[in-house]
C-alpha cells in the first residue's frame, strides 16, 4: 500500500475524531484541571470516545449501522383466530415435546418443573410454557404404538393448566391404535408426526391424501426412493408441510443471513461443522420404560416399513436410531441440523458431489451406525467446499464456522465475526488499527433474562447450536413453539413456512447422499437435470 493511501486513510480517521462536538471535548478538557482524579478520568474518557469512534466507523464499513439490531422478518401471522384441531402421531420424547410447544403438557410434568423452580430459581421452565402464545388449538388425536405413552398423550390433552387456559372446557383427545384410523377421522385437520423416520414417508403421504396438513420431525425420510413419493405427494395435494428444523426460529440465524447478504465475509470457500456429543443421551442410549412390555407395545406396527424384520426388543423400540433399519445415523439425525441452518444462511441447495466415511469406534453395542461420522460436500458452482465431522465420543464444542476472505464468521446461539488478517476489504482499517484482528469484528448475542437450567451435556449441546430456545421482543421463546406456530399461521393464513417440502428436499438429498456414501465407501454425484444420485 503507498504512504499516500496510508496519509489519507489517517486524515479520514483524524477528520472524524473532529467531527465530535464541542461539549465533549470542553468536558474533557474540564476533567484534566481536577487535581489526581481528572486525569484519570480524562484518559479513560478519551480512550472510550476513541473507541465509540471506530466501532462506528467499523458498523458504517459494514452497512450494520450504529447497535447492528437483528433482522427479524415479518411474520405472516395474524392473531390466531380460527381454531385448529390437531393430531399427533408418536407421543414418545419428541412427539410430547412437540405437544408441550403447541400448549399442552402431562399434569407430571407441571408439578415437576415447580419443584424444579422451588429448588432453582434460575429454572424458568414453567413460566416460559405458560408465557407462551396460546396458538388457540386442541388436541383431538393421540396415536401411539405404546399404550403408556398414548395414555399419558391423553392425559396431557385435557390438561387445562397451559397457555390461555382455565375455562376447563376441554373434551380431550381420542385414542387411536393405528394412524390410518385417525387421518380418517374428521375431528382432525393436522398432524404432528413424531414417529422413527421409517414411518414418515409413508405417514406423511397418507395424511396429505386424507387431506390433513403434516408437521413431520426431522430427518424427512429414510431412503431416497421415498423421498421423491412424499415431495409428489405433498405438492399435488395442497397441504400446509413443515419439516421440524426448529433452527431456523433463531435470531442469530436471521443475523447471520444479513452478514452474508452484506459481503461482510467476503468469498466464502470453506464452511466446517460439527457434532461433538459425549453422553449415553448424545449417543442415543435412552432409557427402557421399566413398564414396556410384548403386551403394551404393537411390535409389528412398530416395525412397519423397517427393510429388516426382527424379534421384539425393547433395545430397538426405544433405541431405534442405532439402527439403519429405522433411521439414517448421524446423517439424518444430527448433520441434517447442520445443513439445514447452513441451507438456510446460504442457501446453498444440494451439493455437486459428497464423500464420507467413519465407523463404530465407542459404542460397541450392537448398533449399525456410526458413531464418528465426517462428510465432505462440493458445491464448485459457489467456489465452497462444506466439510461436517461428528463424534459421539467426545463433547468439545468446535463450532460452525464460515470462513471468508475477508472475515469468518462463528454461528450457533450467539454470533461472532473476526476480521482475517490477509484481508483485502479491511487492509487499510488494520494497517491503522481501527480494526484489531486479536479482537471480534463484532459480536450478536441474545438477551440472557431467564434462561432455563441446562442440566445434561445433550441439553448443552443444544443450547450452544441454538436449537431450544431464542429471544423476540425480550421474551424467552421456545424456537419449536415458534416452528409450529408458524406452520399453524400458514394454515390459517396461507403462505410457505420456513422449512416446507422445497427445503425438506434439499435437506433428504443432502443426508442421503452422506449415508449411501458411507455404506457403498464411494463418492456421490448428484444430477440435478435427471434429479438422481449418481
Amino acid at each position: 500500500m503507498s504512504q499516500k493511501g496510508n496519509k489519507s486513510t489517517k486524515q479520514t480517521t483524524e477528520e472524524s475524531v473532529q467531527k465530535n462536538t464541542l461539549k465533549r471535548r470542553d468536558v474533557l478538557k474540564g476533567l484534566v484541571t481536577i487535581p489526581v482524579l481528572g486525569p484519570l478520568f480524562y484518559f479513560f474518557f478519551r480512550k472510550k470516545w476513541l473507541d465509540d469512534l471506530k466501532k462506528k466507523e467499523i458498523l458504517d464499513e459494514l452497512g450494520l449501522g450504529g447497535k447492528a439490531p437483528v433482522v427479524i422478518p415479518e411474520a405472516v401471522s395474524k392473531k390466531p383466530s380460527q381454531l385448529l384441531r390437531l393430531g399427533v402421531i408418536g407421543f414418545g420424547g419428541r412427539g410430547e415435546y412437540l405437544t408441550k410447544c403447541a400448549g399442552f403438557v402431562h399434569p407430571d410434568w407441571i408439578e415437576e418443573k415447580k419443584k424444579d423452580a422451588k429448588e432453582d430459581k434460575l429454572d424458568k421452565g414453567l413460566e416460559h410454557f405458560l408465557n407462551q402464545e396460546d396458538l388457540n388449538v386442541v388436541l383431538t388425536g393421540i396415536c401411539d404404538v405404546f399404550d403408556i405413552r398414548a395414555e399419558r398423550g391423553l392425559v396431557a390433552s385435557k390438561n387445562d393448566i397451559r397457555p390461555g387456559g382455565g375455562s376447563g372446557t376441554l373434551q380431550g383427545a381420542k385414542r387411536y391404535l393405528h394412524y390410518q384410523e385417525m387421518l380418517e377421522s374428521d375431528d382432525v385437520d393436522a398432524v404432528i408426526i413424531a414417529t422413527p423416520d421409517h414411518w414418515h414417508a409413508q405417514m406423511t403421504i397418507d395424511a396429505v391424501k386424507a387431506g390433513k396438513h403434516v408437521y413431520c420431525e426431522k430427518c424427512m425420510t429414510r431412503t431416497i426412493d421415498e423421498t421423491f413419493k412424499m415431495v409428489d405427494a405433498v405438492k399435488k395435494s395442497g397441504q400446509v408441510f413443515q419439516l421440524g428444523h426448529q433452527q431456523r426460529q433463531q435470531d442469530s440465524h436471521f443475523k447471520a443471513k444479513q452478514i452474508i447478504r452484506k459481503n461482510i465475509l467476503g468469498p466464502i470457500s470453506l464452511v466446517e461443522t460439527t457434532t461433538n456429543r459425549n453422553s449415553p443421551d448424545g449417543a442415543w442410549v435412552y432409557d427402557i420404560h421399566e413398564e414396556a412390555t410384548p403386551e403394551n407395545i404393537d411390535w409389528e406396527q412398530f416395525q412397519g416399513p423397517a427393510p429388516h424384520k426382527v424379534p421384539f426388543s425393547l433395545e430397538r423400540f426405544f433405541r431405534w436410531r442405532c439402527w439403519f433399519d429405522y433411521g439414517t445415523g448421524l446423517s439424518g439425525d444430527l448433520l441434517s441440523h447442520e445443513y439445514d441452518a447452513i441451507n438456510q444462511i446460504l442457501e446453498l441447495g444440494i451439493p455437486k458431489t459428497a464423500m464420507a466415511s467413519g465407523g463404530i469406534y465407542f459404542y460397541k453395542d450392537g448398533r449399525d451406525v456410526p458413531d464418528v461420522f465426517q462428510a465432505v460436500f462440493e458445491y464448485p458452482e459457489r467456489d465452497l467446499t462444506l466439510v461436517y465431522s461428528a463424534t459421539l465420543a467426545n463433547g468439545r464444542d468446535r463450532g460452525r464456522i464460515f470462513m471468508g476472505h475477508d472475515a469468518s464468521m462463528e454461528v450457533g446461539y450467539t454470533l461472532t465475526v473476526n476480521a482475517e488478517p490477509e484481508s483485502t476489504r479491511y487492509e487499510n482499517k488494520i494497517m491503522n488499527k481501527i480494526i484489531n484482528t486479536s479482537l471480534p469484528l463484532f459480536t450478536y448475542r441474545p438477551g440472557l433474562k431467564g434462561i432455563d437450567t441446562v442440566t445434561s451435556a445433550t441439553e448443552q449441546y443444544f443450547a450452544t447450536r441454538g436449537l431450544m430456545y431464542t429471544y423476540r421482543e425480550g421474551r424467552h421463546v421456545d424456537t419449536a413453539h415458534l416452528h409450529v406456530k408458524e406452520w399453524l399461521d400458514c394454515i390459517r393464513n396461507g403462505g410457505q413456512p420456513s422449512c416446507n417440502i422445497d427445503r425438506g428436499f434439499e435437506e433428504a438429498i443432502t443426508c442421503h447422499m452422506a449415508t449411501i456414501s458411507y455404506q457403498e465407501n464411494r463418492k456421490l454425484e448428484w444430477d440435478p437435470v435427471n434429479k438422481r444420485i449418481v
